[in-house]
């Protein structure tokens, strides 16, 4: 995907249609009855554009004759419902919304768009693999984080769950995450690792798992890492991406957050290919690892879209 799909200005105007307004369809307590809602003119403004200050909002442009859309919505249904709150579906009937179609300037479906902070996204078109959308839909998440939508929306799942929740504030215990916290004790980051991957593989969203999984990753390169060799060749070759992210991981182990993200923020603008998708993905992992309330990852978010794009 290219740049431009991403925050390109002037593609959409969408200011006619945030006149006509009903309330959000919510479960109580200001959670969402779904992740996936169905929305028509009349509840554009509440359901998307109001919800885009959150969360970003994926657009799906669809018919009931359409084949392609009978191939991609379940993907992006599963999607949305897999990041448990971070994004939010909003299905559109082209032909059931003809003012929807004409303000997204739709010309062949499906077509998938986004809202971020009532700004149009233009993503795709057509049926695209679950991968791919996948891709997209990480892409799209770091777009909005460093335009400060990065929120979650509380999703009541049913009647009972919405009761439960408002009925008591004690934090569940997962026993999913004790044989990983035994292995970081016992200093098997290796078993450690296993574990988060396995949760991970039930829920690639969960962003304990991914936290944990990123600490119990950057303890082990560290323990096997020799600092002095490690940041005399991460200055002897900038486009070293090995030695930069050995450095990078040294950096943060001594507590240089800020250091470490610049390391590999300059990395990303050195190399290309290959090695630049390495370099972000690690990124990535250690943005997961300080948390997204940190500000230092706000900053380096910001930075990193700069240098990719």
């Amino acid at each position: 995907m290219s740049a431009e799909s991403f925050m390109r200005p002037g593609a959409v105007d969408l200011s006619s249609l945030a006149a006509r307004s009903r309330p959000p369809a919510t479960a109580g307590n200001g959670a969402v009855a779904s992740v996936v809602v169905d929305v028509t003119d009349a509840t554009f403004e509440a359901e998307v554009l109001t919800r885009s200050l959150t969360v970003p909002v994926v657009i799906d442009l669809w018919a009931e004759w359409c084949g392609p859309c009978k191939q991609l919505s379940p993907i992006l249904e599963k999607l949305a419902k897999e990041y448990d709150g971070r994004i939010l579906l909003a299905k559109v009937d082209v032909d059931a919304n003809p003012q929807l179609s004409a303000a997204f300037q739709v010309q062949s479906i499906p077509s998938v768009f986004a809202v971020v902070k009532g700004q149009p996204v233009p993503l795709f078109q057509g049926a695209i693999p679950e991968p791919q959308v996948r891709q997209v839909i990480e892409q799209l998440l770091e777009v909005a984080a460093t335009n400060g939508v990065s929120g979650r929306l509380q999703v009541a799942k049913s009647p009972a769950d919405a009761d439960a929740a408002e009925s008591s504030t004690e934090p569940q215990h997962d026993p999913r995450y004790d044989a990983a916290a035994d292995a970081i004790e016992m200093g098997d980051f290796a078993a450690a690792a296993d574990s988060y991957r396995s949760m991970l593989a039930e829920s690639p969203a969960d962003p304990e798992a991914k936290a944990g999984l990123a600490q119990v990753e950057l303890l082990q390169r560290v323990s096997e890492a020799d600092p002095t060799s490690a940041r005399r060749a991460a200055d002897a070759d900038p486009t070293d991406v090995s030695a930069q992210l050995a450095a990078a991981d040294l950096d943060i182990a001594d507590g240089k957050v800020d250091d470490a993200f610049a390391r590999l923020v300059d990395t990303v603008r050195r190399v290309s290919g290959d090695d630049r998708d390495q370099v972000r993905t690690r990124l990535l992992e250690l943005f997961a690892l300080v948390g997204s309330a940190d500000p230092r990852v706000a900053k380096a978010r910001s930075a990193l879209a700069s240098a990719l794009f």
